[in-house]
């Protein structure tokens, strides 16, 4: 920022992350909140339950289709103006997925709602750090990082309540003031920003990234219903890794890619999707275990295990208050390493709750959890632009936005996958539909998430010392004594 002409006023600037934040939240708990209502929309329209889903996965399916070109297009035509499109169009979808008379008209809501989300959530990150100076970026980016974080815990309890005591159609009707609000503080706060150069299309790397992130999407999609043939999810996973990596080689020979893999060789950029991406996998798949365990294991009803997963979200957000302080104290690489470490032995220990385990000392693990889950996904979010430069982060902004959506729906095929293996290893086919799984199953599936997550430590323990100390981080550790 500085004193250049894009500059924001130092109102705006605050302004600007809960801005952004509204509208991740309104996009992430979209996300998670319909699939409680799958069982009566499936009923007002007259299909199954399973007929229904094609609408989610037409949602994910566009968002891997078209977040890769979100930066161009914004570099293009500004990034207020590919932002609040997003929003509009996002909401206008909102309404017509709520006056859905059938599936057609509800998947083809879902494609036209996916396309706002691939624009808005990537260029609304490039927003807040093009237009916040290094002092502040600690604060902005744990602002709207919150959003991912919560809205996977609360979207089911939500959801749940929404079906029961009014009808589905209010889960994407109440989009509608959220969205017409960010719409007007958009136009009034965000300044109209285009890129330093007109880079040309990459078409080539458009299709291929496109092509590669749907067939790893499509394919944990598959492999997290319990129905389905686990070897055809593995072929769209082995066929999107080919793709991807067909990608990757054409991006280091483009003259203008469309993913910039080069900011990979930042070490505070790279450490946070690569190995960060291996802490989500780990991290993620516990929203996905815990309330089936908690129903299945525990003979819960979905509310109940939709309340007892809120203390997840009063951790998620308890931690909010303190990511800054912490970072300022300890120094990025320490909270990395020790919180990876802590939320590893957290995820195992949740696999340990039985049905007699006090529910005060239930409530406090999952509580623990939620606060060192916030911790390490706020760390990464905010490590990720400290060695960045104003030129290369929209480029950065967008590869973080496709690992981000990548992992998330990794992370949840992660733990349906460990729980089949679990149930295999137990006598159970790995591919029978409506097979029956164990507590014991479940205990072995928050094994394989824990150790996943405790196996990226060694990642971050490769960051020097004093990473992240350009935008804050390990501030008192720094200074020298009075």
């Amino acid at each position: 920022m500085g004193s250049n002409d894009h500059s924001l006023t130092d109102a705006r600037v605050r302004m600007l992350p809960y801005i952004v934040a509204a509208t991740f939240f309104m996009e992430y708990l979209d996300t998670t909140i319909i699939a409680t209502a799958l069982p009566q929309m499936a009923q007002s329209f007259g299909v199954g339950p399973n007929e229904l889903s094609l609408g989610m996965t037409a949602y994910m399916l566009t968002l891997a289709v078209f977040i890769p070109i979100s930066g161009w297009v914004a570099d293009r035509l500004g990034s207020r103006t590919v932002f609040s499109a997003a929003i509009v169009i996002f909401t206008l979808a909102s309404i017509l997925c709520g006056f859905s008379q059938n599936v057609v008209e509800f998947t083809a809501a879902r494609v036209l709602q996916g396309l706002g989300g691939a624009m808005m959530v990537p260029v609304g990150r490039m927003i807040v750090v093009r237009s916040t100076s290094k002092a502040n970026l600690m604060k902005a980016i744990a602002t709207i990082t919150w959003p991912a974080i919560v809205a996977p815990v609360v979207g089911p309890s939500i959801g749940g309540f929404i079906v029961t005591y009014a009808s589905w159609h209010w889960i994407f009707l109440m989009n509608v003031p959220f969205g017409i609000a960010a719409f007007a503080a958009v136009m009034l706060i965000v300044r109209n920003d285009h890129g330093t150069s007109k880079r040309p299309l990459d078409l080539v790397g458009f299709v291929l990234s496109g092509a590669a992130l749907t067939s790893l999407l499509y394919g944990t999609e598959i492999a997290s219903h319990m129905e389905s043939n686990l070897k055809v999810a593995l072929g769209f996973i082995a066929g999107g890794i080919v793709l991807g990596w067909f990608a990757y080689r054409h991006a280091q020979r483009a003259e203008h890619p469309l993913l910039d893999f080069s900011n990979l060789k930042i070490p505070t950029y790279s450490v946070t999707v690569v190995t960060g991406s291996l802490t989500r996998i780990g991290i993620d798949s516990v929203p996905y275990l815990m309330p089936l365990m908690f129903q299945i294991g525990f003979g819960l009803s979905a509310f109940q295990s939709g309340l007892l997963l809120l203390a997840t979200a009063l951790g998620n957000l308890g931690m909010k208050a303190f990511t800054t302080r912490v970072l300022r104290r300890f120094g990025f690489r320490r909270v990395a390493v020790s919180n990876a470490a802590i939320a590893g032995c957290l995820i195992i220990a949740c696999g340990l709750l039985t049905p007699d385990t006090p529910l005060l000392m239930t409530l406090a693990l999952i509580f623990c959890y939620g606060l060192s889950r916030s911790m390490q996904f706020s760390t990464l979010a905010t490590l990720a632009y400290a060695d960045i430069s104003d030129a290369r982060k929209s480029s950065a902004s967008t590869l973080w936005s496709v690992a981000q959506q990548m992992t998330i729906g990794m992370g949840i095929a992660f733990g349906a996958l460990a729980l089949r293996i679990a149930a295999y290893f137990r006598g159970e086919s790995i591919d029978a539909a409506g097979a029956h799984f164990t507590l014991g199953d479940f205990q072995w599936a928050f094994a394989m998430a824990g150790v996943i997550t405790l196996i990226s430590v060694q990642g971050y323990r490769g960051l020097a010392r004093d990473a992240g100390n350009n935008i804050g981080g390990g501030m008192r550790a720094t200074q020298p004594k009075a």
